[in-house]
């Protein structure tokens, strides 16, 4: 397939480079940020816009940023071309067009593409119907290293959901605790709760607790390098050849729906 990458300079960027080539595809091109002044990998294309890229890319796979969201989604529509979307921090209007775009093209959109996050958002779903909310209390704590600009994460917002569909409602019913500080007064029964860090060069630590009065119940994922969030990726790119138009996530990718 011929891949393109939106934002080829950045980290994540370069190492989806890495990983298109190992993986046997073509790398298509790229873009650069505005005003980026990070040089991208070399004898790569550089495409003016994003455009430019879907025209000479089967598939493009976009970590860039929230605010691009909902153009990169158009963009995608407008050229038919598939995308695969690793931004995090989208609201409401971002994540519905996103969804719009996905009626005319596949589009793979998750919080995060390592394997192991969505096997444990898969059982933090089953342990949430298990574990009822008036007994077991759910609390997600997460780190990422300091340049990380949005709170809770992606992957803490999808573990928070996950909760939530398993009790048989949604995040926004059930209600979010985040950044207590002062007399907050108790707890909210059923609410689920975020606590966030933020610092060094943490890769991914996201930790799932169910507290209850006689027995706690923790999940865990830490990502160690950020590879795997790009060899997820690159699967799920490969995965939408063929594939009809639809909004897409990586349990759809690894076939656990």
């Amino acid at each position: 397939m011929r891949i393109g990458i939106a934002g080829i300079a950045g980290r994540m960027g370069r190492l989806l480079a890495e990983e298109i080539i190992a993986g046997g595809h073509a790398l298509a091109g790229g873009t650069l940020r505005e005003g980026s002044a990070k040089a991208p990998p070399a004898g790569v294309a550089i495409l003016p816009d994003i455009a430019a890229l879907f025209a000479v890319s089967d598939v493009v796979i976009d970590f860039t940023h929230a605010a691009t969201a909902a153009s990169h989604a158009a963009a995608a529509a407008a050229a038919g071309r598939a995308l695969v979307l690793g931004s995090s921090g989208l609201d409401a209007a971002a994540e519905a067009a996103v969804a719009a775009a996905a009626r005319h093209v596949p589009i793979v959109y998750a919080a995060n593409f390592a394997p192991g996050v969505n096997l444990v958002l898969a059982l933090a779903e089953k342990l949430a119907a298990a574990l009822p909310p008036a007994h077991y209390d759910a609390e997600i704590t997460e780190m990422h290293h300091r340049q990380k600009v949005d709170a809770p994460s992606g992957t803490a917002v999808a573990m928070g959901r996950a909760v939530a569909r398993g009790r048989g409602t949604t995040l926004e019913q059930a209600g979010m605790e985040s950044g207590r500080h002062g007399h907050v007064g108790p707890r909210a029964t059923g609410a689920i709760g975020f606590a966030t860090l933020r610092g060094g060069q943490v890769v991914g630590d996201h930790t799932l607790l169910f507290a209850g009065a006689t027995e706690q119940i923790a999940l865990t994922h830490r990502s160690f390098d950020r590879r795997v969030y790009a060899t997820g990726a690159v699967r799920a790119a490969a995965w939408t050849e063929g594939r009809g138009a639809g909004l897409y996530d990586m349990m759809d990718v690894l076939g656990m729906r």
